[in-house]
């Protein structure tokens, strides 16, 4: 049941209002979206980005009733383009009960499921690393190791442009729509870390961030609010509501 709902992807970020605020490594640009929190860093320059990468413990959700989702991720493109190439973890609300499986999604093709034993709690580390036309995305679980996997797959170089990397907590979208988003502890990314024209760095270092907010669809309140970096490589995702 899960993987059908998955076939059907995540969507690129909708945006909602740019602003511009001074950050400490730089420009940091303050946006709202319907369905992303976090940040991202977005170049003009495609295939600018070969690698990103970060670390977080697998968020626990609260649960009612109502079916809710959290997706949680590092990857390259969607928040200017049409293509993703991405690799996380998703805590669900599904009839009732918390699940928490892991993931990868690699345009042009849908997203797939590949383990459904995650745990909350669970300690991840994930990167997408290009060479060319080829990706290896690459999921570590140190808690519950059967969960890690490695796939290597490609994509064209002018579907895959490569010109943003993301840090990103989501609420997917399916064929009926956006998802509420899962109440969730906070999540937090650590060493968030990337490759833009042969330079390795943080997130911070790069000459412009995005720092994303979730916001309901009239834009009048928050879903997801984002702390500012820490040390340049480290940030927080907070719920504030489902929709």
């Amino acid at each position: 049941m899960l993987a059908g709902y998955l076939r059907h992807n995540h969507p690129q970020a909708m945006l909602v209002h740019p602003g511009r605020v001074l950050g400490a490594a730089g420009t940091t640009t303050a946006i709202g979206t319907t369905n992303w929190s976090g940040y991202a860093d977005v170049s003009q320059t495609s295939q600018e980005f070969t690698r990103v990468s970060g670390s977080w413990t697998t968020p626990s959700v609260t649960c009612t009733a109502e079916d809710q989702v959290s997706s949680d991720w590092v990857g390259f493109d969607g928040l200017t383009n049409m293509s993703v190439e991405q690799l996380g973890t998703i805590s669900w609300c599904y009839e009732g009960k918390p699940l928490y499986i892991t993931w990868y999604e690699m345009s042009p093709n849908p997203a797939v499921q590949v383990a459904a034993t995650l745990k909350a709690g669970d300690k991840i580390t994930a990167s997408v690393t290009r060479t060319g036309t080829s990706y290896t995305l690459k999921l570590t679980d140190a808690t519950t190791t059967v969960n890690s996997f490695t796939k290597t797959l490609t994509c064209a170089l002018t579907t895959c442009t490569d010109t943003s990397a993301e840090w990103i907590s989501e609420r997917p979208g399916f064929k009926i729509g956006v998802a509420p988003l899962a109440h969730y502890k906070a999540f937090k990314i650590t060493n968030g870390t990337e490759t833009a024209g042969g330079k390795s760095g943080t997130i911070g270092s790069f000459a412009t961030n995005d720092a994303i907010t979730m916001l309901d669809a009239t834009s009048a309140y928050d879903l997801a609010t984002v702390s500012t970096l820490t040390g340049g490589n480290s940030f927080s995702t907070t719920w504030k509501n489902s929709y």
